[in-house]
Formats: structure tokens, sequence, C-alpha cells
């Protein structure tokens, strides 16, 4: 996917957050410090690293500056609620700041976090392709802990079964 164009990327953007928010809507608000292993992300952490990334190094990145994260640890949100609270915060601060791009913005090259130099709507399609990889690991988080996720396109695969079905018979 080639972005050039903002106003079709926030549209795709906006639709890959609403398919996390209903992953992060089924965890359990007790599970939020749950991890499979000592030392690694809890849902509260990823949650919290999918904001802070976006915000800190996409958006940062985006409006020409250092990226500033400082990591996603419970000193930015402790708690369901105040983890969903920032979740949306960042969120908001980083569409306010993509909005201000115009499509010529996106043909522009920054320093991606290596420091190659890349288009900008090559580097802001990482900032979706992150929050999928992570949105992914959520979802087997909810199965190791045995909670059904939501569907993420709309349709169970045995929904498409069946609708395989009917289309071949």
């Amino acid at each position: 996917m080639e972005i050039t164009n903002i106003s079709t990327f926030l549209a795709y953007f906006e639709k890959t957050r609403q398919a996390t928010l209903r992953i992060i809507q089924s965890i359990p608000p007790d599970q939020m410090d749950w991890s499979y292993l000592p030392g690694k992300f809890t849902f509260g952490d990823l949650i919290r690293h999918i904001a802070a990334i976006e915000r800190n190094v996409f958006a940062e990145v985006a409006m020409g500056n250092h990226p500033t994260y400082q990591g996603c640890g419970k000193e930015l949100a402790d708690g369901y609620k105040e983890t969903l609270t920032y979740f949306e915060q960042m969120h908001l601060e980083s569409v306010a700041i993509f909005k201000t791009l115009s499509d010529h913005d996106l043909k522009q090259k920054v320093k991606s976090l290596d420091g190659s130099d890349v288009e900008l709507g090559n580097f802001l399609r990482a900032l979706i392709v992150h929050e999928i990889h992570h949105r992914a690991a959520m979802c087997i988080y909810l199965n190791l802990l045995g909670v059904q996720s939501p569907p993420v396109l709309g349709l169970t695969e045995e929904q498409v079964k069946l609708i395989s079905k009917k289309e071949l018979s």
C-alpha cells in the first residue's frame, strides 16, 4: 500500500484503530498486568506501547522532530481506565498532527529510526504495520487466557467457511 493521500491514510488508520479497539475492549480489566512470561509485555504495556510509539515516534517524525519515545511502563498510565484514556489521548494528539500534513508532505524524505532516508508516506505505513503486529499479540494473549477475541475483519473463520461453502454449492 502506497500512502500518497493524507485523507485516505487517515481513513485507513481509523479503521485499523477501530479493529484494535475491539480487541482491547475484549481484555478483562483484571488482566491488564498479565503476561505470558515474566519480563514480557503485559496487555497494559502493549496498549501503552502502541500509543507511545504512535505519538512519540511517528507523529514527532512527521513534524520533523526527533523521536521522544521513553518506554511504555505504568508511569504513563496505570490501571484499565487510565490506560485506555492514555491510548485515546495519544491517538487524538497524533491524528491532529497528521491532519496538518499535505499530500505533498507524504513524498518528503524523513529519517527513519535506523537513520536511513524514507518518504514520510512509507514511514507512516509502518505505523499501521506496527499497530497490527501488537494487536495480533493481544489476540494471542487473549487466546492463552481462554478469552474469545472478536474477528478483526468482521467475520470469523467459521463464517467465511460457511459463505465459501454456499458459493461452491
